[in-house]
C-alpha cells in the first residue's frame, strides 16, 4: 500500500522544519544574519569545539563551503579557528564572547517562533510532542551510529586485505 505524503512522518518533520526556519528568518530579519550563519552559530552554541568537518556534515553542506561560511563568522568576530589536537589538518571552532549576545537574542527568537508553531497545543500535548519526535531522533541516531561503524569496519577490512595483496 503506497504511502500518503500527507500522513508521512518524514514529509511532515520537512515541511515543519522548512516552515519553522522560514518563520524564525522572518522574525530574525534584524540579525543581518543568513540562515546559514545562524544554523552554524546554533550548532556551535550546542557543541563547541567541534572541527570544520563535523560542522558541515551536521550543517548537510560541503566542507569548502563550510569553509567560505567559517571565514565570514571569525570576520564578523563571533568564531575562532583553533588547531584541533587531534588532527593537525583540522581546526576546532569556538563561538567568541562577542558571540553571547547575538545567541542569546537568537534562542529568544526561536522560543518565539516555537512559542507560535505550538499554538493550540495543550503543555501536555507538547511534551509528549517533544517526547515522541525525542525518542524518534534516538532511534535514528542509533541507526545512523551502527551504519557508520560497519561502513568502518568494511574499509578497515578493504584495507587490510589490500595490504596483504
Amino acid at each position: 500500500m503506497a504511502l500518503n505524503p500527507d500522513q508521512s512522518l518524514g514529509f511532515m518533520v520537512a515541511d515543519v522544519s522548512r516552515l519553522m526556519r522560514r518563520e524564525f528568518n522572518r522574525r530574525s530579519q534584524e540579525l543581518g544574519l543568513s540562515q546559514s550563519q545562524w544554523r552554524a552559530l546554533a550548532f556551535l552554541s550546542r557543541q563547541q569545539g567541534i572541527n570544520q568537518t563535523t560542522l558541515a556534515d551536521r550543517l548537510e553542506i560541503q566542507p569548502m563551503t563550510l569553509v567560505r561560511l567559517v571565514d565570514q563568522l571569525q570576520e564578523s568576530g563571533w568564531v575562532v579557528r583553533t588547531p584541533d589536537p587531534e588532527d593537525r589538518r583540522a581546526f576546532q571552532l569556538h563561538l567568541t564572547d562577542k558571540a553571547a549576545p547575538l545567541l542569546e537574542r537568537m534562542w529568544k527568537i526561536a522560543a518565539e517562533t516555537q512559542d507560535h508553531a505550538l499554538t493550540g497545543l495543550s503543555g501536555d500535548d507538547t511534551q509528549a510532542l517533544l517526547a515522541s519526535l525525542g525518542l524518534i531522533k534516538r532511534n535514528l541516531a542509533d541507526a545512523d551510529s551502527c551504519m557508520n561503524r560497519a561502513e568502518t569496519t568494511a574499509k578497515k577490512v578493504n584495507a587490510n586485505a589490500k595490504r596483504k595483496d
